[in-house]
């Protein structure tokens, strides 16, 4: 159920600019750097408002995002899971985020310059699922 309100809130947001740094709890907002004369969202800031809208603070950066909830195996990917890739390997943390809106696409903020939208989920560095505010009771693990 919360997956599934943090997607829908995302998806509400298609078309909103890409802002680096930008968006958060309350919305699409200014960011920082490249992002300090756009208003939107960069990949964590529209996960942190998506799921911000169900009821569930993930944390701002894809660093806390990562550590929000339970990993979950790629084939039990479920609506609203949050999809993490890591570019930079030497660094640790991922580098991006996306919002499942099934076992195949993504719903994100990608890059400046672009606009929130609906990838596929296959692309270079995936790292891993997190369903987040799940605790492992509740699975049955």
């Amino acid at each position: 159920m919360t997956g599934s309100i943090a997607l829908r809130a995302a998806l509400e947001m298609i078309g909103v600019p890409y802002s680096w740094g930008g968006g958060g709890v309350h919305g699409p907002g200014y960011g920082i750097g490249r992002g300090a004369k756009t208003k939107g969202f960069d990949c964590s800031g529209l996960a942190e408002y998506a799921y911000a809208r169900a009821g569930v603070l993930i944390g701002t950066t894809t660093q806390e995002q990562w550590r929000s909830g339970i990993q979950v195996p790629r084939e039990l990917i479920e609506p609203g899971d949050l999809v993490f890739y890591d570019s930079k390997p030497r660094r640790p943390g991922p580098e991006h985020v996306g919002i499942a809106l099934d076992g195949e696409r993504m719903v994100h903020a990608p890059y400046t310059g672009a606009l929130v939208r609906v990838d596929p989920l296959d692309r270079p560095h995936f790292l891993g699922v997190v369903r987040p505010g799940v605790g492992r009771a509740d699975l049955g693990f």
